[in-house]
């Protein structure tokens, strides 16, 4: 069995971080607490280990896992075309239960699976993963579990599913809530929920609003009743029915982007035997403006943050 570190004392979570952190930088895969559930991730540019996260879940390539950062800044570095209201969506709801979907930086040299080009970011709200990923930069990293049973919300429930599978778990307690992260695609020009979770679309439109205010109401159109002997007079209606702000959503067969799922919201599939994952080294190129430990051998990339 492989080693649970308790992280909710202030000994055991130096101890786990640390731990953690080793098995990424050593191509490994490991189990963290987030603000939703618990996740399962590795190096986002080792590629072996990256495929070890997918083999482990029983998950197939075009699946690709989302990509934790630990930091704002770290947007640029990943993702190009950033609309300044998913910037504003990003200073509203990070850190949090927030995924967006970007259209990935051409220069990075990773491998997260069929992405058609693009990533999905999202800052956690949780001490112990950021910790981590403070040391160790971006993590590909979904939730803990087989893919197609619930997600896990105790430590417990991520190794009995997953099990020698994973290098080093880290135990932060209880998740509130088997809750996954709400998605919003942003590579067109206007947002489009792919999956409702934690934040609501209310909740989205309170800060969109600014920049796609509702739209205004048509001009009333006239209908007339009268009454036995006397004129037709006009009474108007403006449609107290209409909404008072567009629904983003997408057709259930013709996604925007690539299906990025974090919890118990997989399509169901056959449990797999949890794969061992190789120990790799961590490669790929890194761009510029990731926050990454000093003794990282990840080459800068080409673009700015």
């Amino acid at each position: 069995m492989s080693p649970v570190y308790d992280c909710t004392s202030e000994s055991g979570r130096a101890e786990g971080v640390a731990k953690a952190v080793e098995a990424v930088r050593g191509g490994e895969v490991v189990v963290i607490p987030t603000d939703t559930v618990y996740g399962i991730g590795a190096d986002a540019f080792n590629q072996d280990a990256v495929a070890a996260v997918l083999a482990a879940k029983g998950r197939g390539r075009d699946m690709p896992p989302p990509v934790l950062v630990p930091n704002i800044r770290t947007v640029d570095g990943l993702a190009t075309d950033v609309p300044a209201w998913a910037r504003d969506l990003i200073k509203a709801f990070w850190p949090g239960p927030l995924t967006l979907v970007f259209k990935a930086q051409s220069s990075l040299m990773w491998d997260l699976g069929e992405t058609n080009g693009t990533v999905a970011l999202r800052m956690p709200q949780d001490d112990i993963a950021l910790e981590v990923l403070a040391e160790v930069g971006p993590m590909a990293v979904t939730s803990a579990n087989l893919t197609g049973q619930p997600a896990a919300t105790t430590v417990t429930d991520a190794a009995a599913q997953l099990g020698a599978a994973v290098k080093v778990y880290l135990d932060g307690g209880q998740r509130a809530a088997n809750i996954p992260s709400t998605i919003v695609d942003c590579t067109g020009e206007r947002p489009e929920v792919l999956r409702v979770g934690a934040l609501s679309e209310e909740q989205l439109d309170e800060v969109l609003a600014t920049h796609f205010p509702p739209e205004a109401d048509e001009p009333p159109y006239p209908t007339y009743t009268t009454g036995e002997d006397e004129p037709a007079a006009p009474t108007s209606t403006t449609g107290e029915d209409e909404p008072a702000a567009p629904t983003y959503t997408t057709g259930d067969d013709e996604p925007a982007a690539p299906t990025y799922t974090t919890g118990e919201h997989e399509p169901a599939a056959s449990p797999a035997e949890p794969a061992t994952p190789p120990v790799g080294t961590t490669g790929g190129t890194q761009p510029d403006g990731i926050q990454l430990p000093a003794d990282s051998t990840r080459p800068a990339g080409e673009q700015q943050s």
